[in-house]
């Protein structure tokens, strides 16, 4: 028995509607609008994140000045924002034209090339006096275009995963104390770039990836001087392909708090930051957005009900875990590097536009309230996240899982309940399973064959999300669980 109760615990930010779009450049593209669009349209995504691209936008001019051109940085924004999308904008990378070398490149990809055949320069400048102009200008240019009170409701960042091959690639990991004090020198400059041209717009850093010594240096650095820091802004992924495949860290939820947020968590109290607020600008269940099956075939949850499972269970312990997180954002690197449907790369949709469980959970979440409700379970298999909204109407979450999200459960009925009378209210049930909002499932029933006009038609239709039943709020409630399923109960006056 599953009773959700009428007592409201608080109110409860919606962290996990967000996402980092990759790659940026993918905006102006066909396939990039068609995913940018159905996001929009569904309201499944609220923020996006994307990179500035300042290797689009700087040049130098005849006479060596330093130019700018904001016309495809524009594009991408104005489409952005015609779309309802929030922003947090990633300044980044280094152009070749001001940075101190033009070796230092980052070709993170499948086939070892960026979309378009663009590499990330990962050098510092020349000068960080440029640099800093570079901020100012680009800051300077959003608020004269797009207007200071909208700018404020947006959030930039210092550049990206400074503590891998995004910042002096040139340099390993043992250079660390290398790395961040050149990082903090950057982040110091654009802060007085960005500054000089808005003073509403917060700023953060330092997007890690998972280097827990690189973020003591910088937080160490941010308390000593003072440079102003809105928000922090770190990474978490669960597992990676080579721990996949050997088999030393399957996948668990469990995975994000002890080998990244708990250890993030107790360097931000060190310096007194445990308070700030927190933006998780990447997140997925497995780093490594551009291998798929190929490399690692347990990568194949990326295309099933497994990762809607992973995905509502990790939002139930984030809550459970109190931290101050204001937006989870999921990674969807990797997309552009797709050749067949099915094929387990980050994305929410695949070659042949087939929606993916993973994002229909985003679609469920998007509908849920913003006041926590409490709840009662004895299961200790269900994760249950009940809502309501100012009207009173429930939207609860629950997920049936184990740890490491293998079929090692059995299947079971549960009757859900409600302190409140919802005699008058409707019960909308929607579910993600084996059987049901599942193409890939759909697929493997029949064989796998080849992607037929008939065949992708009958693939999208059973990915457009769709209730499972839908009764009056007087009629008893029971779901079947089966392993990994997750199920969003609307009542509704």
């Amino acid at each position: 028995m599953i009773k959700i109760q009428n007592t409201t615990l608080k109110k409860q930010p919606k962290f996990w509607n967000h996402a980092l779009f990759h790659p940026t450049d993918a905006v102006e593209d066909p396939w990039g609008r068609r995913i940018l669009d159905r996001m929009a349209a569904d309201g499944a995504i609220k923020t996006i994140r994307i990179y500035s691209m300042f290797e689009d936008i700087v040049y130098i001019g005849e006479d060596g000045e330093i130019c700018y051109d904001f016309r495809i940085s524009d594009l991408r924004i104005d489409y952005l924002l015609e779309k309802g999308f929030d922003l947090l904008l990633a300044y980044g990378a280094m152009p070749d034209c001001v940075a101190e070398s033009i070796l230092y490149l980052n070709g993170s990809s499948k086939n070892n090339t960026r979309y378009k055949g663009k590499m990330w320069n990962s050098s510092p400048p020349k000068d960080y006096a440029v640099w800093e102009e570079i901020c100012y200008e680009y800051t300077k240019h959003l608020v004269e275009r797009y207007g200071e009170d909208t700018v404020a409701g947006w959030h930039c960042q210092c550049h990206n995963e400074p503590d891998c091959t995004f910042w002096m690639s040139n340099l390993g990991e043992e250079d660390c104390a290398v790395k961040s004090a050149e990082y903090c020198k950057l982040y110091d400059a654009f802060v007085r770039g960005v500054r000089r041209a808005s003073k509403g717009i917060p700023v953060g850093g330092p997007a890690i990836s998972y280097n827990v010594d690189f973020l003591d240096q910088f937080l160490a650095h941010v308390k000593k001087t003072g440079v102003e820091m809105n928000y922090v802004a770190l990474h978490t992924y669960g597992t990676d392909v080579r721990m996949l495949n050997d088999g030393s860290t399957p996948l668990a939820t469990e995975n994000h708090f002890v080998f990244r947020i708990d250890p993030y968590m107790a360097v931000l109290k060190k310096y007194g930051f445990e308070n700030t607020e927190l933006i998780l600008d990447e997140w997925g269940a497995s780093t490594h957005g551009f291998y798929n099956i190929e490399e690692c075939p347990l990568l194949i949850f990326r295309e099933n009900e497994v990762y809607s499972s992973y995905f509502a269970k990790l939002i139930y312990q984030l809550i459970e875990s109190g931290i101050n997180i204001s937006k989870m954002m999921i990674c969807l690197s990797g997309q552009h590097e797709m050749v067949t449907d099915f094929s387990g790369f980050r994305n929410f949709f695949t070659l042949n536009f087939i929606t993916k469980p993973i994002y229909n959970a985003h679609l469920m979440t998007s509908k849920m309230g913003d006041y926590l409700v409490g709840v009662t379970c004895e299961n200790e298999n269900i994760f249950t996240v009940p809502t309501k909204d100012e009207a009173d109407n429930y939207s609860v979450l629950l997920t049936y899982c184990s740890k490491h999200f293998e079929e090692d459960l059995p299947a079971i009925t549960e009757e859900i309940s409600f302190s409140d009378d919802i005699s008058d209210m409707t019960l909308t049930i929607y579910c993600i399973d084996k059987n049901n909002n599942n193409p890939y499932r759909m697929w493997e029933r029949a064989g796998k064959p080849e992607m037929t006009e008939d065949m992708l038609k009958a693939l999208r239709k059973e990915g457009r999300l769709k209730p499972v039943s839908v009764q009056k709020g007087n009629e008893p409630l029971t779901l079947t669980l089966t392993p990994n399923c997750t199920y969003l109960i609307l009542a509704e006056k």
